[in-house]
């Protein structure tokens, strides 16, 4: 190939996705997974950035703080409690911690869908009010017990986590118009994560621009609810 790798070499798709009511889903292919490609194309951006718990994206808003803020993903904290749920099944894992945390964060998750109809200022107090205090019980609770946990345990990674990420996920509490997860973002490389199994053996980098820009236009244009078709 052009850039002397290997045909095969793993290559990334970064995916951005809007959180308003004009939605768009933007596609970026790059070699890498280094901090330069969203600072690059977030370059004209400046607000919040709804992620998982990913670096490069703390790096932005560390560089620059007057920029760019970080909210945490509580469905990937979650996701990981579910995991250790999962390896022993839902009978055997009752009572223990990792269900615990599951249903403090789905109360949470409840919680907060009940003001999801509230005017910006109703949900901004609802948010300071009702939900703060369930978050900072989360925390209380899981710093209390992560000494009695294995440190190596799927739980005990997903306490460590979750302190870790506490100011990040504790950005939602700060403006109402902040999504708890970023799973809209999820949703959206699903779709190229499905078609790409179809053209495995295609291989050159001008397919792979050319294939994110492709995917940008029909993905906005699903996000939107349009005709694919009649809009393409």
């Amino acid at each position: 190939t052009k850039d002397g790798r290997k045909a095969g070499s793993k290559s990334y798709m970064w995916v951005y996705r809007s959180s308003n009511d004009k939605e768009m889903v933007l596609y970026d292919y790059q070699l890498t997974r280094k901090a330069e490609h969203p600072q690059h194309f977030l370059s004209d951006y400046d607000g919040i950035i709804v992620s998982d718990g990913y670096a490069a994206y703390h790096k932005l808003a560390k560089e620059h703080p007057e920029r760019f803020r970080v909210a945490g993903c509580w469905a990937h904290l979650k996701r990981i409690f579910a995991t250790s749920i999962k390896s022993v099944g839902k009978e055997t894992s009752k009572g223990t911690v990792a269900e615990a945390a599951s249903i403090k964060i789905s109360n949470l998750y409840h919680m907060d869908n009940k003001g999801k109809d509230m005017t910006t200022e109703e949900r901004t107090k609802y948010r300071q009010e009702i939900i703060k205090p369930l978050v900072d019980e989360f925390f209380e609770w899981a710093k209390a017990i992560l000494p009695k946990v294995p440190t190596n345990s799927e739980t005990g990674k997903g306490l460590q986590y979750a302190i870790n990420q506490e100011p990040y996920l504790r950005t939602f509490l700060t403006n109402p118009i902040i999504p708890l997860d970023n799973n809209a973002a999820e949703r959206s490389i699903r779709p190229f994560c499905l078609g790409k199994k179809n053209w495995v053996m295609i291989d050159t980098i001008q397919g792979a621009h050319a294939s994110a820009i492709i995917y940008s236009i029909v993905e906005t244009a699903k996000a939107n609810d349009l005709k694919i078709y009649d809009y393409l």
